[in-house]
């Protein structure tokens, strides 16, 4: 299997039984992110990222 430039190098942040979330650094230099709920992903970029961690910390 060939190693492709242009395939984003991904991360696992965070993950428990039913949830993962992760992030890529696309070729592009963007930073997107990813929060897979069951069968639904919701994709970030950076600055939406940011916001939706402060909504999820006003959640507790």
């Amino acid at each position: 299997m060939s190693n492709n430039n242009n395939d984003p190098r991904t991360e696992t942040i965070a993950e428990t039984d039913n949830y993962l979330a992760w992030k890529a650094e696309e070729p592009d230099g963007e930073t997107t992110y990813h929060v897979e709920l069951n069968n639904v992903t919701v994709h970030f970029f950076e600055e939406e990222w940011k916001e939706f961690l402060q909504l999820a910390r006003n959640l507790e």
